[in-house]
């Protein structure tokens, strides 16, 4: 079976990215003990992510590279912003810089974002996402495919590579 819509696929993956010097750097990976195992075609994966991989089956192997529009997007030098130091002493233990902490907007929607800054009055914090700005570098493997359940496609995520979410 090829991967499209409705069906439930299963991966392996190594994700690396490049410094501004062209390195290759390592960010994760899926192997087949713990596999990344998603509902095609819902908007769970980035779309390009999911252009890519149309059409393949079990055992095929992929390599591909997504630039940072077709990825998390650029870096946006004004999403930054300093939030007030009580909001973290009422939960009482501070951040530090290097962290990466969960935050909720107004309208509810969880979101991460990185600590740059410790200060007396104010935490500030880089509201990208970790990965925006850079090249997303894949390759692995198509585990499996399947079609989706009836269950699946009525929640609108994969309940696990055989179907089953285990609760």
């Amino acid at each position: 079976m090829n991967i499209n819509s409705n069906t439930v696929v299963s991966i392996t993956y190594e994700l690396h990215t490049t410094t501004p010097e062209g390195q290759q750097v390592f960010v994760e990976k899926a192997n087949e003990e713990q596999p990344l195992v998603f509902l095609y075609g819902v908007g769970m994966m980035l779309p390009k992510f999911e252009e890519h991989l149309a059409g393949l089956k079990a055992g095929d192997e992929y390599s591909f590279e997504l630039s940072p529009a077709d990825g998390y997007g650029e870096l946006d030098a004004t999403a930054h912003v300093d939030l007030p130091i009580d909001m973290f002493k009422e939960a009482g233990e501070l951040p530090n810089v290097g962290d990466v902490i969960p935050l909720q907007d107004n309208q509810g929607n969880q979101f991460r974002a990185g600590v740059t800054g410790v200060h007396e009055e104010h935490i500030s914090v880089d509201l990208n996402h970790p990965m925006a700005g850079k090249n997303l570098i894949f390759a692995g493997k198509i585990l499996s495919v399947r079609e989706a359940t009836a269950d699946e496609l009525s929640h609108g995520h994969a309940h696990g590579a055989d179907g089953h979410s285990g609760h």
